[in-house]
């Protein structure tokens, strides 16, 4: 369990972690992290509320589907070094912005560095719902996909270097006899190659392979690993 303030349980207490989505919120106004807390906790979503950026980066955060409520100005660290801060440590939650002092260059300047929306007070509540669903579900995608990605470079660095390197050719569309002529191999042992590294990968066809290999980043060059 994470917990913000010891005298604002109400505030800066997470529900047990049980997987469902959660919204951290970060604002100086007790009276507004309170609104926020009642009104993300009335759609079933977790709650962490914290009244500083710097009360944030000191709690072990739940790796769970989330997004972040963040007011702009703070005291110590403001809403947008919090925004900086977060993505030097490569953490990605998607951002919405609030605040009662907005003007241009501070929403250029936040959705330039990835923020999702930017919501000037008072807003009304069913615009900073939709935000906040809108977020969540991005962050679901991401996630799902960077844990596809891991599982397939998983599958991936387990293959021996003659199969990596098959693999790379494949997906860079080179047929069985140009692979061998490159690895310098007969056709006849590209070819077991190749089938020994489409069962490992779980590729059911090239096309499939080929998938696998843009979301690795391989095959866009006929670079195969030297053996």
């Amino acid at each position: 369990m994470v917990t913000g303030r010891s005298d604002s349980p109400q505030l800066g207490k997470a529900d047990e972690p049980d997987g469902r989505p959660t919204v951290f919120v970060v604002d100086d106004d007790v009276s507004m992290r309170r609104s926020l807390t009642n009104l993300f906790r009335s759609i079933g979503l977790n709650v962490l509320a914290f009244e500083s950026a710097q009360e944030m980066l000191q709690n072990k955060l739940p790796q769970v589907t989330s997004c972040l409520v963040l007011d702009i100005r703070l005291p110590g660290q403001s809403g947008l070094e919090l925004q900086n801060e977060l993505s030097k440590q490569n953490i990605h939650i998607p951002i919405i912005f609030i605040t009662g002092h907005g003007d241009i260059p501070m929403t250029v300047k936040a959705m330039k560095r990835g923020a999702v929306d930017f919501l000037t007070k008072p807003f009304r509540d069913q615009d900073l719902l939709d935000a906040v669903v809108a977020a969540i579900e991005r962050d679901r995608k991401r996630r799902e996909a960077e844990k596809t990605t891991a599982s397939l470079q998983s599958l991936f660095d387990r293959l021996t270097a003659r199969e990596q390197a098959v693999m790379k050719l494949v997906a860079a569309g080179l047929m069985n006899k140009q692979i061998a002529a490159e690895l310098k191999l007969a056709e006849i042992t590209v070819k077991i190659y190749r089938g020994q590294m489409m069962k490992k990968m779980g590729a059911r066809s090239v096309a499939d392979l080929i998938r696998m290999a843009e979301r690795l980043g391989i095959g866009a060059n006929r670079d195969p690993l030297q053996t």
